[in-house]
């Protein structure tokens, strides 16, 4: 073995080494020696030290080297398990002995196998077997490979400039792909594991490919940290720079007088100033002046500085004490009322009412109002009209949908982007405290993990405590008395009832088909002509296509498809003015199906003839009112009632206490018992694939069952409404308005209602009122006495039913006829 020389370590003579051979191991941790490479040790444990005196004992100085499988394994505590089997035999080149650790010099020479493990004290020791070298597979491949590793050498070295030139020289001049993989593995930290993996290969093919997935990951994590440093720096210079310029700027703004200082003093002083004329009350002002002393103190730059000024100016646009002169003309609102709107006499009454007790008593505090109706019916358009009457602020805000009570209290400051709520930002952009604040779609309101909304509004609209209301951002008492709330609605179940005790309920329920012509006459028309550019004579429309839209192309209680419809027609006529047409466009029914198709409903009309087991019952909806007809047939032999229609669990409820009564009652309406007992019946209510549900059809289903068992068939202008209990009373139903109307336009003409809504009759149009028959009940049987036909009238009951014998023969089912109750 030559001497090296501490200037080139690497010059050595050729070693020979057995092909078997018995030899020290020294375990090593975190490290992986490749043959042709020169490594420094540092060994201390006592028995790896034991392991090199020994190997510096003999001629060739040969230690064999392996990387231990366990991190946390020393050198001392290394068994045979804890270690792999392959390793690199190494030679000695220098060892130095300072405080107790032994600084050695070793060079790899070969790789090598353990054939068996020999001894574990005083050092681990073992019998090798010298691998052979690698060999070639596809020497295209390995050429491929190693040129690719080349480049991402190249790659790896451009990222890393404090590697010495003559590293760089080496590596990029080194030909041996071997030697080349042996010497980037000891240069770059791959892992253990994967280092062993190199090591262990058998071809060069292997390894150059191992080594060229570890140089490309490698090479990749490089590229991620030189951008992140590069980004750091780059934000480092920016604020450098940023910090600079400012330095400068603040020099030449005192230079010109101008300085920072001088700035945010003037924009303290401005709000002071303001502050000072400000109208607003007296706690409100010491907290203003305590924020204002503290965004004094704060520097520009702080965060807390706009923060603070933002809530400033907030405080300050607020109308704490600023109203706008109302307009309490009674004569004037009404004259308002009666031209926006036609109709709704009730509810225009009401209204009048509220403004008259504003006139009489100006500090009194403003009324809140709940509008309650189907769609299309002229609730918002209400709230627009008062809010004209009274000469008051118009401010809308719809409450659809929302789910988090904090649009409406406002978020707290500590928040990033914090803001009022929605009332507060309402008050402050109409700059008056007593507008009208129409809160629409209140029934739509939503809740979830951030609260309830409606918990907010039971403050909002109680009169005894918004006076006082604390919007969490401004965490100040505003005064919401003034403000006219108007809420509005389609029904009045979703809003939970301590909300709903708040608010005075003014139901407005649907136009009969006369309100609708009026209005289309009055309003709607007039208003397309406008809305689509044309002039006044070029396009009307008679009254029998207004009529037939509203019963056969819309379906609401309301006039909103009703306009949509209209305003269909003017497009057709605006289409020919606009290619030139000059001649004056009339519509009449019979013109309709051209210009729009065919019908599009087929609304429940009255059946001329009616069998036995059918009856007219009228039933509510958020549309307005609907007829429906309910069926009953036998089932000969079966038992039991059957109930079809997408009924509800109340509506089924209601069916089988019709049935009940009527067996209880049997004798009573001459019905045989056992023709109940040993027949089911099946009861179905079209249209089946619309959900129904409510106690109002009670009466409507007795009369059916009761016409099914005595074959008195019910009168088929005839239609009833009402709940009925198991001792045979008629209770009070709701709605009555909009079903009498869908019965009317139906063709019916004479309706059954409970007797405690007599006084409902009343809401009813005097113009439809003259046209009915209306007949109050107290009990099922004066419904039945009025709803089916006389005994005579029906030669036998509906066949099927299936009658127990009797002594002399069968009984005929012709008897089975009804005496009058």
């Amino acid at each position: 073995m030559a001497d090296e020389t501490p200037e080139n370590p690497t010059i050595v003579t050729e070693v020979a080494i057995p092909q078997v051979s018995e030899m020290a191991i020294l375990p090593l941790q975190n490290t992986t020696l490749f043959p042709d490479t020169v490594v420094p040790l540092a060994v201390g444990r006592e028995r790896s030290m034991r392991a090199v005196e020994s190997a510096l004992a003999t001629e060739e100085k040969l230690l064999g080297c392996i990387t231990t499988k366990t991190d946390g394994v020393s050198g001392d505590e290394a068994k045979f398990d804890d270690i792999y089997t392959i390793g690199t035999i190494v030679s000695i080149k220098r060892m130095m002995r300072n405080e107790g650790v032994m600084q050695l010099i070793v060079q790899g020479l070969e790789r090598f196998r353990v054939v068996e493990w020999l001894e574990e004290q005083p050092y681990l020791k073992a019998r090798v077997e010298k691998l052979p070298e690698l060999s070639r597979v596809d020497e295209e491949e390995i050429e491929a490979l190693k040129r690719n590793i080349h480049g991402l050498i190249q790659e790896a070295l451009a990222m890393l400039p404090q590697v010495p030139p003559e590293i760089r020289m080496a590596v990029m001049t080194q030909q041996d792909p071997v030697q080349l993989a042996y010497f980037m593995a000891s240069v770059l930290d791959l892992g253990t594991e994967t280092e062993q993996k190199m090591l262990e290969c058998d071809t060069v093919d292997s390894l150059l490919t191992l080594t060229h997935a570890a140089l490309a990951r490698e090479v990749e994590i490089m590229q991620i940290r030189t951008k992140i440093a590069t980004e750091a720096q780059g934000e480092m210079d920016k604020a450098q720079r940023d910090y600079v310029l400012r330095q400068q700027l603040k020099a030449i703004k005192k230079e010109l007088g101008e300085d920072e200082d001088n700035g945010e003093k003037a924009e303290a002083a401005q709000l002071r100033e303001r502050l000072e004329t400000a109208d607003i009350p007296d706690d409100v002002r010491k907290e203003a002046e305590r924020e204002l002393k503290r965004m004094e103190a704060l520097p520009q730059s702080a965060p807390d500085y706009h923060v603070i000024r933002t809530y400033l100016e907030y405080v300050l646009e607020l109308p704490w004490r600023k109203s706008s002169e109302e307009k309490l003309d009674l004569n004037e609102a009404r004259r308002i009322l009666d031209e926006d709107h036609y109709g709704l006499e009730d509810v225009k009454e009401r209204i009048l009412e509220s403004l008259a007790v504003v006139k009489l008593r100006p500090d009194s505090k403003s009324p809140i109002l709940l509008f309650v109706g189907p769609p299309g019916v002229g609730k918002t358009s209400l709230g627009r009209s008062i809010a004209r009457s009274l000469g008051r602020e118009f401010e809308r805000m719809s409450l659809g949908g929302m789910r988090d009570e904090a649009e409406l209290r406002g978020h707290r400051r500590t928040y990033i982007g914090a803001m009022p709520g929605r009332i507060i930002q309402a008050l402050r952009r109409v700059g008056v405290n007593n507008p009208l604040m129409m809160l629409d779609e209140i029934d739509k309101l939503g809740n979830d993990y951030r609260g309830d909304p409606s918990a907010a509004l039971l403050e909002i609209l109680d009169p005894a405590q918004n006076n006082t209301f604390r919007d969490n951002y401004l965490d100040l008492p505003f005064d919401l008395s003034k403000v006219f709330f108007i809420a509005t609605a389609n029904s009045l179940g979703p809003i939970p009832m301590p909300l709903r005790d708040r608010m005075e309920i003014i139901q407005i329920a649907g136009y009969s088909d006369r309100e609708k012509l009026n209005i289309a006459k009055q309003y709607l028309v007039p208003r397309q002509v406008r809305e689509n550019g044309l002039a006044d004579g070029q396009f009307e429309i008679t009254d029998a296509a207004i009529n037939l839209l509203t019963s056969r192309y819309t379906r609401e209680a309301g006039v909103r498809q009703l306009e949509r419809a209209i305003g269909n027609l003017a497009r057709k006529v605006a289409l020919k003015v606009a290619v030139g047409s000059t001649e004056k466009v009339t519509i009449d029914a019979g013109d309709l199906r051209e210009y729009i198709g065919a019908p599009r409903f087929h609304p429940e009309s009255a059946r001329a003839e009616m069998p036995a087991g059918v009856a007219t019952g009228m039933a509510w909806t958020e549309m307005g009112g609907e007829v429906l007809f309910i069926e009953a047939t036998a089932l000969p032999g079966g038992s039991g009632l059957t109930l079809t229609g997408q009924l509800g669990d109340v509506m089924k409820e209601s069916a089988q206490a019709a049935r009940s009564y009527l067996w209880s009652h049997a004798a009573e309406f001459g019905i045989e018992p056992e023709a109940i007992k040993q027949n089911g019946v099946h009861l179905h209510v079209p249209a089946g694939a619309i959900p129904k549900d409510g106690p109002s059809a009670g009466v409507t289903m007795a009369s059916a069952l009761a016409s099914l068992y005595s074959g008195r068939k019910v009168r088929s202008d005839t239609a009833m409404t009402g709940e009925i209990t198991l001792s045979g009373l008629v209770f009070p139903v709701g709605g009555i308005k909009e079903k009498v109307l869908a019965a009317h336009r139906a063709g019916i003409r004479r309706i059954i209602l409970p007797e405690q809504n007599e006084a409902d009759v009343d809401e009813i149009p005097e113009d439809v009122r003259k046209e009915l028959e209306i007949i109050t009940a107290k009990r099922v049987s004066d419904v039945l006495n009025a709803a089916l036909e006389p005994s005579g009238s029906a030669d036998t009951p509906p066949p099927g039913f299936m009658l127990p014998k009797q002594e002399g023969g069968e009984q005929p089912a012709d008897r089975l006829i009804a005496k009058e109750s």
